[in-house]
């Protein structure tokens, strides 16, 4: 048994290898606690095993189910349909919410992925796992934690949260004024292809680095058994699950699969001359999206550059 709470750099998915907390040498392997029990390992991923994954230790089995409530709808409502005007979204004036899922409100919705606003005023009671997508969340006002099963990730304003389909979490806030810009994908989430080499590693001319990406900080798994809520996500219909144990019991995990933030004040605005078309901007992607985040940067320099400083009449 080895103890583990710092970075292993290893370049060979879109993610950096890291391992957390205490793991066994070799993987799948009888693994046991100084009492002599047994932990549990679980294989978590969302891409068979295709795609990037990690290997998590429980102290208790995973799959302990104690009941399972009804479905909740929570299609979003269609306010116009199959419509091709030009809107103003204010979405600032989103009406907040005590829940924090009740909080949500999506604004654009197609096949790939929903887009919206959140203001929530209460931490979560409960724990939450999206079954269908990665969720991204931009943290325009407030701070709090993202509790989740393989560590903990303190955020503040400015913060992109990545989080992986199938992660167990629960937000914590530190004020009732927190507003989020919310986005569900039905794809993974990754940075740019173009600014990774065939290893994996960003690139020089990426406008951010792997230092400025945070994984989740490790805490003490919780032995505790009773009756835990956990609502699931899949298919628009939200179902409550009681787990007969605490789902943050992990002791320690390893690989490429892990939720993580990265704050914007770490983008490095790419200039130049003349007009710099818009993927200059971007920091993730997925199935036909792109997240670009429009930083403040030097107005083009050439002298018969045109600013953007200059409205454009119409």
């Amino acid at each position: 048994m080895k103890n583990y709470y710092i970075w292993k750099t290893t370049y060979k998915s879109k993610m950096r290898y890291h391992h957390s907390g205490n793991i066994p040498q070799k993987r799948h392997t009888i693994f046991k606690s100084p009492e002599d029990k047994f932990y549990y390992e679980q294989l978590f991923g969302t891409e068979g095993f295709h795609g990037i994954s990690s290997l998590l230790y429980h102290i208790h089995r995973p799959t302990q189910i104690k009941s399972i409530g009804e479905a909740k709808d929570v299609t979003p409502r269609i306010a116009v349909d199959k419509n091709v005007t030009p809107r103003m979204f204010k979405g600032m004036n989103v009406t907040p919410e005590d829940d924090f899922l009740d909080s949500r409100k999506f604004l654009m919705i197609n096949n790939d992925l929903k887009m919206g606003l959140s203001k929530p005023r209460k931490s979560m009671d409960y724990f939450y796992k999206n079954a269908e997508c990665d969720e991204l969340l931009f943290v325009h006002h407030g701070s709090g934690t993202l509790k989740t099963f393989v560590g903990n990730l303190e955020f503040v304003v400015g913060d992109y949260l990545i989080i992986p389909r199938g992660t167990i979490y629960q937000v914590e806030l530190k004020s009732d004024d927190t507003v989020l810009f919310v986005l569900e994908s039905h794809s993974p989430i990754y940075t740019p292809k173009r600014y990774r080499n065939e290893f994996g590693q960003l690139l020089e001319h990426s406008p951010f680095c792997e230092r400025d990406i945070v994984a989740p900080s490790f805490v003490e798994p919780k032995d505790e058994k009773g009756e835990f809520l956990i609502k699931v996500k899949k298919e628009n219909q939200i179902t409550d699950f009681i787990y007969a144990t605490h789902p943050f019991d992990v002791v320690g995990w390893d690989g490429y699969f892990y939720p993580y933030k990265f704050n914007i004040k770490n983008f490095e605005p790419i200039t130049g001359r003349i007009h710099q078309p818009p993927p200059v901007h971007q920091i993730f992607e997925g199935h036909n999206f792109v997240v670009c985040s429009f930083c403040a940067r030097m107005y083009d320099y050439h002298p018969m550059g045109i600013p953007h400083r200059i409205p454009l009449k119409y």
